[in-house]
């Protein structure tokens, strides 16, 4: 089940509401949100949530032994075996084939390949499992006794199958205490509103575009047709993964959860350092506290720790050699920019350092799309003529002509615009008044317009399902 989906907006989500609401008790709230989590995740593939549940129960049980035993070798013992069921339950779902395959590459090696169904969301609620269990063995959170509050925190459906990846330290206290507001039903619904607009509105339409010129072979495609397409896949997977975080903090806000932002207009930054401080803010924070503390390297620590980082990002969005590149990619220009330094980075004009930027982000995010070595190496050559390609050609300048309206509001979107209208607001109590009644039409059309697209939509996912 997905949030863009007229099914989920016009009968699960009012079903979760009204049992949800019915009953102010803490423990009821909670069981209709697992049972309606489970039932979330379980549409579609409902063996698969028999894993989640098992899952969550195994490492509920090694951590209560953490609790126990935290200053000895069983509470060691308890931890490592938490990391290595669950890391391994990612390897094997995940990367198995993908490891068979590269083994086979080597002289007299024939394995067969295995063919494993990857479950929706795997390595979302994996890393909240690895978080709560070595933020437990560090002591920064309690152990929770409840398995059913556990469960809770783990298949929450809200951010369950594309994040954001939730701390357990997060919602520690509002999983056993909390309560909904006026205010938070008004911002969570507006929230979630702007997120569907996001994927519905923006995200689709220019998936259109990418898959227009870059299905297939683009050897042909013209300089000016790769450029204008990779710039359009990079705002597409924005706004495809940040609307859908978007929708799950709303949702999270109107349950009474309290999630942090995981996108903070991230086309904005002026280096690659800044982007990555903007961009999947969850799983970045998450490999800065618990992959940076690894003490490996000695005085090679940070500077391997930094590729290590980097090379698991690229690793975590997919068992796929291209990810895994986009990544080290990524990790190379932080490391330049390090060995520049601070001072000097902000000592470039602004202008040359927003240009640098883009360009890197963009030409990254082609990396990120072609899982084909041929069909990257066309990319690579096509943006600068090397494959004998046009500067032009007349169907992707007819495209971006008539999608203008479409790529200035997605641009327009990748800007920060809504924090100096809502200071300009809420000035004093008239335009605040007047400016909320504008915020809850706005919303209300963004709504009304999605689930005018949607009756005919067969199919639009989310992209980071697939990791």
């Amino acid at each position: 089940m997905i949030f863009a989906d007229l099914f989920f907006l016009y009968v699960f989500l009012p079903l979760v509401f009204l049992a949800y609401f019915i009953n102010k008790n803490i423990k009821y709230r909670n069981g209709v949100l697992i049972v309606f989590s489970l039932i979330f995740y379980a549409w579609g593939e409902p063996t698969i949530v028999l894993l989640l549940i098992f899952s969550a129960l195994v490492n509920w049980l090694l951590s209560l032994q953490i609790d126990k035993h935290r200053d000895d070798k069983i509470g060691k013992i308890a931890v490592g075996g938490s990391l290595a069921f669950s890391l391994g339950l990612l390897m094997i779902f995940k990367y198995l084939g993908f490891i068979v395959e590269n083994l086979n590459l080597l002289p007299f090696v024939n394995l067969p390949v295995p063919h494993i169904t990857l479950p929706v969301g795997i390595s979302f609620y994996t890393f909240q499992i690895l978080s709560y269990v070595i933020d437990c063995y560090w002591g920064k959170v309690k152990v929770q006794k409840s398995y059913f509050r556990f469960l809770l925190y783990v298949s929450l459906f809200p951010q369950l199958i594309a994040g954001p990846i939730v701390r357990y330290s997060i919602v520690e206290k509002e999983i056993v205490n909390r309560k909904t507001t006026v205010t938070d039903l008004s911002e969570g619904m507006c929230r979630f509103m702007i997120g569907l607009g996001k994927k519905v509105l923006l995200a689709n339409n220019l998936w259109t575009i990418v898959e227009t010129f870059f299905k297939g072979d683009i050897s042909g495609l013209s300089v000016f047709g790769t450029w204008y397409t990779v710039i359009a896949y990079s705002m597409y997977v924005y706004f495809d993964f940040s609307g859908y975080s978007d929708m799950a903090i709303g949702l999270g806000r109107i349950f009474g959860f309290h999630f942090d932002e995981n996108f903070r207009y991230p086309f904005i930054s002026k280096n690659i350092a800044e982007f990555w401080q903007r961009w999947h803010i969850s799983l970045g924070t998450f490999f800065r506290d618990y992959l940076l503390y690894l003490p490996i390297g000695g005085k090679m620590h940070a500077r391997l720790n930094l590729f290590l980082v980097w090379f698991c990002t690229g690793l975590w969005h997919g068992a796929s050699w291209n990810f895994i590149i986009w990544g080290l990619y990524f990790g190379v220009f932080i490391f330049i920019e390090q060995l520049i330094g601070k001072k000097r980075m902000k000592a470039i004009p602004t202008v040359i350092t927003h240009i640098y930027s883009k360009l890197v982000i963009i030409v990254g995010f082609g990396i990120f799309y072609f899982e084909d070595f041929s069909q990257l190496g066309s990319f690579f050559k096509n943006l600068v003529g090397a494959n004998g390609n046009a500067l032009t050609d007349t169907v992707s300048t007819t495209s971006m002509i008539n999608n203008c309206f479409l790529l200035v509001a997605a641009i327009a979107a990748c800007l920060p615009i809504a924090k100096p209208v809502n200071k300009l607001i809420n000035t004093n109590t008239k335009t605040i008044a007047v400016g909320q009644g504008l915020k809850v039409a706005y919303c209300l059309a963004l709504l009304a317009i999605s689930s005018l697209l949607l009756v005919d939509a067969t199919s639009n996912p989310f992209l980071y399902f697939r990791f």
